[in-house]
């Protein structure tokens, strides 16, 4: 046996110590190719870009942490992996480079009590009267010079725009801040769903009836998530915290000295060389507009490379490839023996970006851990769990490349 090989199965002896009994890999395995719709709790607030499935997140975070577990995820993205968490009893801190991710992992983490979903019932009871395209509006002048309204200034959007300023304005007379989040999280899961890729708009009165619908389906998902959190939580209430900051350097971070290690942490990075567009709706065709960040009260200005880690068009991906390194060397400082490094991954051009990848793995200190056998993986020839997108297959099938059509689940512990 080769010294490669030797200490391949000294790591898998090792990760099936540190985790309570055998994991249960083949619910694992079900969960990462589950293609079913994103649902339950409070994972429909927003329909975030390249979002987790829950199955997934769950089966990961039973097979590799205990109740009262730290888990961590450093591209939080739309928050699934927090509410899975926290629903089932462990505490959770996610990380962000965009500040429109952290508002949606904190009105999809809300612990509302009893008065404060009051106060949004009445608010939700209120908002036929709200929107009336007759009535005044008023336009933050702050979002409007710093170019928040691009694309959405021109006659076809003059309504809805009012519209959603009337109803942000209804948002902040509300007395209890948890409220207040929710409340401006239903604006923005409306306004999503009237303005992002859509052929045609819809009227005024189309969108008032939306927002109802929206406001009591959200409320009841933010009240399941309460009561999913009590009846799971071991002692004390979970904590969650939503860091709005690059992961890179996050040791250093306060929120995180002063925590636990986490046992896990699961996450799904930029992919290399795919394009998502992380931080704008497209309207008009394919015109982008920053308005997510006008209704969500928080700030943006960056491009797309800042999302993505690097250009997609850089030679080699050099760009993306080092900021890779500079965060997994910050995640591998917060890990110990016990944390296990779950990783949902694509690539646009697996046959060298993988390689490459698991290469930058290992100079951070992390050594990959293949768990399961080949029999159990059914077309996993490479030893390594692999799942066809939901969603994107088509799509894929139809171009000479096909990025992103597959994704890749990647385990490591700490070398």
């Amino acid at each position: 046996m080769s010294s490669k090989q030797t200490f391949a199965k000294n790591m898998n002896a090792n990760w099936q110590s540190a985790t309570t009994g055998t994991p249960n890999l083949a619910e694992l395995i079900r969960g990462a190719r589950d293609s079913s719709p994103v649902s339950g709790l409070t994972h429909n607030f927003y329909r975030y870009p390249a979002r987790f499935s829950p199955a997934f997140v769950r089966a990961a975070i039973k097979a590799f942490s205990q109740p009262g577990d730290w888990i961590l995820d450093p591209f939080v993205g739309g928050g699934t992996s927090l509410v899975e968490a926290i629903a089932h009893g462990r505490n959770a801190i996610g990380i962000d480079i965009s500040a429109l991710a952290t508002f949606i992992c904190e009105a999809k983490t809300q612990l509302v009590n009893d008065d404060e979903v009051a106060a949004l019932r009445r608010w939700a009871a209120r908002l036929d009267e709200v929107i009336n395209i007759h009535g005044p509006s008023r336009e933050s002048s702050l979002y409007s010079m710093a170019g928040y309204f691009r694309n959405l200034e021109g006659q076809p959007y003059w309504r809805l725009k009012k519209a959603i300023e009337q109803l942000l304005a209804s948002v902040s007379r509300l007395d209890y801040g948890a409220a207040q989040t929710i409340a401006r999280c239903i604006v923005l899961k409306t306004a999503q769903w009237a303005l992002d890729s859509r052929k045609s708009l819809p009227t005024v009165g189309r969108f008032r009836k939306e927002i109802l619908v929206q406001a009591e389906a959200m409320i009841g998902a933010a009240v399941e998530f309460q009561a999913r959190t009590k009846s799971s939580r071991v002692g004390r209430t979970p904590t969650v915290v939503c860091l709005n900051r690059s992961a890179a350097g996050m040791e250093a971070d306060p929120a995180l000295r002063r925590r636990p290690r986490p046992k896990l942490i699961i996450t799904s990075p930029p992919y290399p060389g795919i394009h998502v567009l992380y931080h704008r709706w497209q309207v008009d065709g394919r015109k982008e507009t920053p308005a997510p960040f006008w209704i969500a009260n928080r700030l943006d200005g960056a491009g797309l490379s800042y999302y993505t880690m690097g250009d997609r068009k850089n030679p080699e991906l050099r760009t993306y490839f080092e900021n890779l390194e500079a965060t997994f060397r910050s995640i591998a400082l917060v890990c110990d023996d016990e944390t296990t490094v779950v990783q949902m991954v694509a690539f646009s051009e697996p046959e060298w970006q993988l390689a490459k990848y698991l290469e930058v793995m290992s100079k951070c200190g992390l050594q990959e851990v293949c768990p399961w056998k080949r029999a159990d993986l059914g077309d996993g020839a490479d030893g390594r769990l692999w799942r066809d997108v939901p969603n994107r297959r088509w799509h894929a099938d139809q171009k000479e490349h096909a990025p992103g059509s597959r994704e890749v689940v990647l385990i490591h512990k700490k070398a």
